[in-house]
C-alpha cells in the first residue's frame, strides 16, 4: 500500500518536489497540495499533463488553512513542507499540527531535490528574502559575460497562471514578460537581467527547463528565490548574508541550510550597517561553516534626481516580499529618502485599498512604507490607487523594475537603483575564475 501524502507549498518547491520525488515514485501517492503565502494560488489543479500518469485527473491545490482535516479525510501518512522563508519556530509549529493528527512530517533533503546539469552550474542563494541575490546575480553575469561566457540565467519559480502554460518559460525580450502575463514580483526578477541581454527561464517543470536552457548556455546562473535551496546541483553555492539581519542566518528555513552549505557567503550591504552586526555575521560563519570563503560587499544605491528627494513629502514603494514574508523594515527606497534629504515619508497605510489594506493587514510590522504588491491584475490596480490616494510631492521606486512601465503614477517619481560592490578580496571575479 503506498503511503499517502500531502504537499504544503506556496506554487514552486512543491512542484519541483513532487517532480523530482513523487511523481514517478511507486510508494508514494499525493493526496493534495496546500498553497499559502501568495494570494489566489489555491483551489485550482496541478494538471494531469504535468503530474504524470499516476494522476489523471491532476491533483488538487487546496488552502494550507484546511490542512487538518485534509489529513483526517484522507488518512494521510505523511506531510512535506515544501516553501521557504519561515522561521525555525514556525516550521515546528506547523510539524507539531501535523505530528499531533498523528501523521509523519518530512523535510527533503538537497540530495534528494538536486538535478544534475551537463553544465557549469553557479548558484545564487540566501539566508533571507532581499539580502541582495538580484544585484549579486546581474555581478556574475556581468564578470561571466566579459569573458565571453554565454549565461543562462534559471529562476526560482512563480507560477501563479495557467500552469501548463507555465511549464517552460523562456524570456528574451521585454515583451515576453507582457506576452506570460507576468506579475509584479516576476517582473522584478526578470527585467533587470533582461535589460543586460540575460536569457531568464522560469516555470513549473524544472527538469524540462534545464533540458533547454542547457542548449544555449556556456554556465547556468541559477537565480534563487526567497531563501530557498537551489534547484540544480551546483558547482560554486553562493550564499548572500545581511548585517541588517543578523543572526538571522540561523534562525529560518531553509536559509540556514544555504549557510551551511554555501561554498561562498556574501556579506552584503556593509555600507549601510552596523560593525557590531557585521561580526556577528562572520562569527556565525566561523563556527556553522568554516569552510566558506568570505566576500564583503557594499550595496550603493543611486537616483537620477535628487533634488526630487531633498526637502519633499515622499512616499516610499519598496519590493514587497522584502517587507512582508523577508521582514524587513525597510529597503533601498527608504535609504534613499534618508540620504538625500527627504522631509517626511508619508505613511499609506490608512489609505491602503482593498488586497493591499488586506497586505498590511496581514504583515502589520511593515511600518511607513508601501509593499509593491502585485500577484494579478486585480493587485497591481488595487496598488496604483493606493499610491494615488497618498498626497506627497514624489514618489520613491525602490522596487528592482520602474513601476512606471506597470501602472500609472500621476505624482512625480524617482526610481532607485542599487548594485553589488565588492570590498577586497576575495571579490567575485577571483572566485569566478575557474569558470
Amino acid at each position: 500500500m503506498s503511503n499517502k501524502v500531502i504537499i504544503m507549498g506556496a506554487a514552486g518547491r512543491d512542484f519541483h518536489n513532487f517532480n523530482v520525488y513523487f511523481r514517478t515514485n511507486p510508494d508514494y501517492e499525493v493526496i493534495a497540495f496546500t498553497a499559502t503565502q501568495i494570494p489566489n494560488i489555491d483551489n485550482r489543479i496541478y494538471p494531469a499533463e504535468l503530474a504524470g500518469s499516476s494522476y489523471p485527473k491532476g491533483i488538487p491545490i487546496l488552502p494550507e488553512e484546511d490542512l487538518g482535516d485534509i489529513i483526517q479525510k484522507h488518512n494521510v501518512d505523511t506531510v512535506v513542507f515544501s516553501y521557504s522563508d519561515v522561521s525555525h519556530e514556525y516550521v515546528m509549529h506547523k510539524a507539531s499540527q501535523v505530528n499531533g493528527i498523528g501523521a509523519n512530517f518530512l523535510l527533503l533533503g538537497l540530495n534528494a531535490t538536486l538535478l544534475e546539469s551537463k553544465k557549469p552550474v553557479i548558484s545564487v542563494c540566501a539566508v533571507r528574502t532581499g539580502c541582495g541575490k538580484s544585484q549579486t546575480t546581474r555581478r556574475i553575469s556581468e564578470i561571466l559575460r566579459s569573458r565571453g561566457r554565454k549565461v543562462v540565467a534559471i529562476r526560482h519559480p512563480m507560477p501563479y497562471g495557467d500552469l501548463n502554460k507555465q511549464r517552460v518559460q523562456r524570456f528574451e525580450k521585454y515583451e515576453d514578460m507582457k506576452a506570460q502575463g507576468c506579475s509584479i514580483e516576476e517582473m522584478e526578477e526578470y527585467e533587470p537581467l533582461i535589460e543586460r541581454g540575460i536569457v531568464v527561464y522560469a516555470g513549473v517543470d524544472y527538469g524540462d527547463i534545464l533540458e533547454q536552457a542547457e542548449k544555449e548556455a556556456d554556465v547556468i546562473l541559477w537565480d534563487g528565490g526567497n531563501n530557498d535551496t537551489p534547484f540544480y546541483k551546483p558547482d560554486l553555492h553562493i550564499v548572500v548574508a545581511d548585517p541588517h539581519r543578523p543572526g538571522h542566518e540561523l534562525l529560518y528555513f531553509p536559509g540556514e541550510t544555504n549557510f551551511r552549505a554555501a561554498h561562498v557567503i556574501i556579506i552584503n550591504k556593509m555600507d549601510t550597517a552596523d560593525t557590531d552586526d557585521v561580526h556577528t555575521v562572520k562569527q556565525n560563519i566561523t563556527r556553522y561553516n568554516p569552510r566558506a570563503k568570505i566576500i564583503e560587499a557594499d550595496s550603493p544605491i543611486a537616483v537620477e534626481h535628487p533634488e526630487l528627494i531633498k526637502g519633499k513629502r515622499v512616499l516610499v514603494v519598496e519590493d514587497g516580499p522584502t517587507l512582508t514574508h523577508g521582514g524587513m523594515a525597510y529597503g533601498a527606497g527608504t535609504v534613499a529618502a534618508k540620504k538625500f534629504g527627504a522631509a517626511e515619508i508619508i505613511d499609506p497605510r490608512s489609505m491602503a485599498v482593498r488586497s493591499i489594506a488586506d497586505t498590511f493587514k496581514k504583515y502589520p510590522d511593515t511600518g511607513p512604507l508601501l509593499p509593491a504588491m502585485g500577484y494579478g491584475s486585480e493587485q497591481v490596480r488595487d496598488l496604483q490607487a493606493t499610491i494615488e490616494a497618498v498626497k506627497c510631492d514624489t514618489v520613491i521606486i525602490g522596487t528592482p523594475i520602474d513601476l512606471n512601465r506597470v501602472i500609472s503614477i500621476k505624482q512625480q517619481s524617482v526610481r532607485v537603483r542599487y548594485h553589488l560592490k565588492e570590498r577586497g578580496k576575495p571579490d567575485l571575479e577571483e572566485i569566478l575564475k575557474p569558470f
